[in-house]
C-alpha cells in the first residue's frame, strides 16, 4: 500500500520567491534530449525496463528531428493578442487538425522510428499509421486531444502522440512566456492541455516553487503547492508514496475531485523528468489503483495501464 504523508501548516507559498514566473516555454531540442537520456537511465532488462528503452528511442528520434527542422513559425500576432486578451490558450489544441506541415513532420518521425528495435505489435502499429489516410489520422488526433484513446490501439496512438508532441513543443517554444496567463484549472496556459505531472523545481530564484508540466506541449506553469493540480482545491490534499521509496516521487491526492497527480522533487533529485519519470514510476500508479483516487493527469505512453 502507498504510505500516507501528513500535511501540516499552510505552505502554499513555499519557494524562494513569492512571484515565480507564470510559465516557462520549452526548448524543443533540449527537452527531447533530456527526455531521451532520462528514459535511457530508467530502462533496463527487467519489468518495464525494455519499454522505457523503447520510449528512449522515440524521444531520440524526436530530438534528432527537432534539430533538423527549420525554426517553427509563431502564431499570427493578432491571434496571439486575442487569445491573451480573452484568457484563452494561444495554441488551440481542440481546433487542431492535421495539416501538410504535421503530415510531413509525422512521416519524417515515423521514418526515423523504422530502424528502432521494437516488438512485432509495435512494428505492425507503425506500419498501420504510416499507411493511414489523412481522415484516419484526423480521427486519431481528435481522440488524443480529447484524452480518449482505445486501449487496443494504444501503440498506433502512441506514435501519433509523439508526432503531436513534437509539433506542439515547437509551437510552444515561439510563445512569449512572460505574457502567458492562467486559462483554467488543470489547463496549460499555452495549449490548454492537462498536466502529465508536477515538479518542485531547483531553479535559481525560484527553488522550491512548483510547476505543472504539459503532457502535450511541454510548457511548465506555476501552481502553488498543496493545491490540486486538476481542480485547484486546497481542501483534503494529501500525499502518498511507495513504502521505503526515495521520497522524491509522490502522488498528490485531492478529496474534492478524487484525482491524483504525481509530484516530483527536483530539489532532492535534479535528474527527474516530468514525462519520463511519470512512466518510470508506474509502480506508484499500480499502488494507487488500490485506493479511491483516479489518475487526473494524462500520458499517452501509459494508456495500457
Amino acid at each position: 500500500m502507498p504510505r500516507r504523508i501528513p500535511v501540516q501548516g499552510d505552505v502554499t507559498q513555499i519557494g524562494e520567491v513569492r512571484t515565480p514566473p507564470i510559465a516557462r516555454v520549452p526548448d524543443p531540442v533540449r527537452l527531447f534530449e533530456r527526455r531521451a537520456k532520462r528514459f535511457e537511465v530508467l530502462s533496463g532488462p527487467d519489468g518495464i525496463g525494455p519499454y522505457l528503452g523503447f520510449l528512449a528511442g522515440i524521444a531520440r528520434a524526436q530530438h534528432e528531428l527537432a534539430q533538423e527542422l527549420p525554426e517553427p513559425e509563431a502564431p499570427a500576432e493578432a491571434s496571439l493578442d486575442r487569445a491573451l486578451e480573452y484568457g484563452m490558450p494561444p495554441l488551440d489544441r481542440n481546433a487542431f487538425t492535421p495539416d501538410e506541415e504535421f503530415l510531413s513532420l509525422s512521416e519524417k518521425l515515423f521514418g526515423k522510428l523504422e530502424t528502432l528495435q521494437k516488438p512485432k505489435a509495435a512494428k505492425a502499429a507503425l506500419e498501420s499509421v504510416r499507411k493511414a489516410t489523412q481522415a484516419e489520422l484526423t480521427a486519431i488526433v481528435t481522440d488524443l486531444m480529447a484524452d480518449s484513446v482505445p486501449v487496443e490501439r494504444m501503440a498506433e496512438y502512441g506514435y501519433v502522440a509523439a508526432a503531436l508532441q513534437l509539433r506542439f513543443v515547437r509551437l510552444a517554444s515561439t510563445l512569449p512566456e512572460r505574457e502567458l496567463k492562467p486559462v483554467g484549472d488543470g489547463a496549460c496556459p499555452a495549449c490548454g492541455g492537462p498536466p502529465v505531472s508536477s515538479l518542485i523545481v531547483n531553479w535559481p530564484h525560484a527553488s522550491g516553487s512548483r510547476f505543472c508540466s504539459c503532457a502535450l506541449c511541454g510548457t511548465l506553469w506555476h501552481h502553488v503547492r498543496i493545491k490540486c493540480a486538476i481542480c485547484s482545491s486546497t481542501k483534503g490534499i494529501r500525499y502518498q508514496e511507495i513504502e521505503d521509496g526515495p521520497g522524491t516521487i509522490k502522488a498528490e491526492t485531492c478529496d474534492e475531485c478524487g484525482c491524483y497527480v504525481k509530484i516530483f522533487n527536483q530539489q532532492k533529485d535534479v535528474s527527474l523528468d516530468p514525462f519520463a519519470d511519470d512512466v518510470g514510476s508506474l509502480g506508484l500508479d499500480l499502488l494507487m489503483k488500490e485506493t479511491k483516487f483516479r489518475r487526473g493527469s494524462f500520458n499517452p505512453f501509459l494508456l495500457g495501464y
